[in-house]
């Protein structure tokens, strides 16, 4: 694959998860639906990655450390949303024993976060010249 393929690949992906988003936000499993929410920025930042270094992105679901690697100029209150949606991954696969972020991910809840990420994601396309 060139580097065009590369980037569309990770991009394609990346659409496919947020339409798993909607559906689980849908079918309400909101837990679920963040924790693919994260997954779809992940791989929107490893397009950019791809697309600005023509490499393999790095292996990681840190979006804090990506945005890093990606060269992107993240402003404070950013890298705070980012490490939060990145603690999504975790918290949906791992959660703790008191089951906390399930019990905080009402609809309420998760549909602001969502909408969150929906406009971290539009910033993030705004990286990408195709």
């Amino acid at each position: 694959m060139n580097q065009n393929d590369k980037v569309k690949y990770w991009l394609t992906i990346a659409e496919q998860d947020w339409i798993v988003v909607n559906h689980l936000f849908g079918e309400g499993d909101y837990t679920y639906a963040l924790f693919f929410g994260h997954l779809s920025l992940e791989k929107i930042m490893k397009a950019i990655y791809v697309y600005k270094q023509n490499d393999t992105p790095p292996f990681s679901h840190n979006l804090v450390y990506l945005a890093e690697k990606c060269n992107l100029e993240v402003h404070v209150d950013m890298l705070e949303l980012l490490e939060e949606i990145s603690d999504y991954n975790l918290e949906a696969r791992y959660p703790d024993e008191k089951l906390s972020f399930f019990k905080k991910c009402t609809i309420e809840f998760t549909e602001n976060k969502l909408k969150q990420i929906d406009e971290v994601r539009k910033w993030l396309f705004q990286h990408l010249q195709l």
